[in-house]
Parts: C-alpha cells; sequence; structure tokens
C-alpha cells in the first residue's frame, strides 16, 4: 500500500518560495510541455475549465462583455510558474498582454520558441515573483496555477503573488486539496495506476485545503475569496468546473482599491 508520505529535505534549504528539485524536476520534462498525450497530459485536459474559470471571473469583475472575442483586451496578466506557457497562450488569445513567469530557463525557452511559432506576443521571463515584486510590477490579473502545492512556504509565496495585483485586480490559484480522496486520485491513481504524471510530482503533505487558501489570500489582502471546483468524468474522460472542491479547486479573489 502506498501511504501519503511527508517531504523530506528540500535542496536549497532557507529558501520559502521555491524548491529547486521541483524546479528541476519539470527542467527536466520541458520538452513535453506541448505534447498533449504526453507527461502534462492533465494539464492540457484541464486548460480548458481552467481558462473559463479565469475568464468569467475577469469579465464580472471588470464589467466586460463575455460574448466577445477578446474579453480581456485592455487588461495586463501576469502567468507565474507558466511552465511551457499552457496558461499563458490562451489568456494572449483572448485579449490579455501577457507577461509569464517561471524560475526554470528550459521552460521560458519551450515557451517563448512556441509562442513565437503561433505568433503571440507574450513576455516571458526566467525569473521568480519576488523579482517582479521587487521592480514594483502590478497587473489587473495575477493568475497561479498548479504552483503553490509545490512550495515550501504557501503563505508567504501567495503574499508575494498577492503584491502584485494592482488595487482594483484580480488575483486567480489553482490548486490540490489535502484529503484523503486526492491522495487516491492524484498520488496513487495519476501517478502509479494510471501513469498520468511521472512519481514524484506531487507531495499529499503539500497540498492545501479551501480553508487554508482563503486563509493565506485574506492575510495577503485580498478580498472576497470564491472557490469552485475541477471534477474529472472517467466515462467522458473529460474535466469540467464542478461545487465538488474535494481534489482539485480555484480560487479568484479581488484586490480592494485604496479607501
Amino acid at each position: 500500500m502506498i501511504a501519503p508520505q511527508k517531504s523530506g529535505p528540500q535542496s536549497g534549504a532557507g529558501d520559502r518560495t521555491l524548491d529547486s528539485e521541483e524546479v528541476e524536476r519539470f527542467s527536466r520534462l520541458a520538452s513535453e510541455w506541448w505534447d498533449p498525450r504526453g507527461k502534462f497530459r492533465p494539464l492540457h485536459q484541464i486548460g480548458p475549465p481552467r481558462l473559463s474559470f479565469i475568464r468569467d471571473a475577469a469579465v464580472k469583475h471588470f464589467g466586460r462583455d463575455a460574448k466577445t472575442l477578446h474579453p480581456l483586451s485592455g487588461l495586463t496578466a501576469v502567468d507565474i510558474g507558466c511552465g511551457g506557457g499552457l496558461v499563458a497562450e490562451p489568456l494572449a488569445r483572448i485579449g490579455a498582454t501577457v507577461t509569464a513567469i517561471d524560475p526554470s530557463e528550459r521552460n521560458i525557452a519551450i515557451a517563448k520558441s512556441h509562442a513565437e511559432s503561433q505568433n503571440l506576443a507574450i513576455d516571458y521571463r526566467a525569473t521568480r515573483v519576488e523579482d517582479l515584486v521587487a521592480e514594483g510590477r502590478t497587473f489587473d490579473i495575477v493568475a497561479c496555477l498548479e504552483v503553490v502545492e509545490h512550495v515550501p512556504d504557501p503563505a508567504k509565496f501567495i503574499a508575494e503573488c498577492a503584491s502584485l495585483v494592482a488595487p482594483g485586480g484580480l488575483a486567480v490559484f489553482s490548486t490540490l486539496n489535502r484529503t484523503l480522496k486526492s491522495w487516491a486520485l492524484a498520488i496513487v491513481g495519476a501517478e502509479y495506476v494510471l501513469g498520468w504524471l511521472p512519481r514524484g510530482t506531487h507531495q499529499w503533505d503539500r497540498f492545501i485545503t479551501p480553508e487554508e487558501l482563503r486563509r493565506y489570500a485574506e492575510a495577503a489582502g485580498l478580498a472576497d475569496p470564491h472557490l469552485e471546483g475541477i471534477t474529472y468524468n472517467p466515462l467522458q474522460d473529460v474535466w469540467s468546473r464542478n461545487p465538488d472542491t474535494s481534489v482539485n479547486y480555484l480560487l479568484s479573489a479581488r484586490k480592494p482599491r485604496p479607501a
């Protein structure tokens, strides 16, 4: 029987917002980012519900017309932990001016090459969230998807992400809930039984409950958190948005304007 494991010592000890072993793990897989049948197949599958959540949250928050092709036109967005660009590219396609960052230079190289082949202008940078904060950058939309469960100190990391949200802007996070169901499906099922993900991709003790994520977001100055789940239908092989947050889920929250 495979039991939930505690994570061991991480390289780069003392670095609260980056685990160098995690960065290296994803760097080794960089060539597979855009293979929908490869190691990142699950991210390709959950792409549509993730994007629709961001789009719907932004349309509602910024008062945009949901029926237009480019509802995010005129808005700036940053994709934190962008990997190969699976979120950055669709954000650009629906009108946002996108900056995308990742600590892995290999990931950024793959992302840049693919975006250029699609004639998409995305500002890709091999850097960290703290670097953008130090520059004083802010964005209308800050997206950080499937990243917080890979960092040593999610509260600190979320606070850094929230610093990038412009007053009146929107933050969106997605991650995995720390439940026995998520351990059974996201680790045992996805990594060991079905082989959707390389073994060791996730550490169950780093999964974050919705209550924890809400608390971290509010402590970072974000308000009115909204939660929604993403669930898998094995009969149709389709992922969709759902109220069930017991495994995969998303959270949106706004940055209040100064009084």
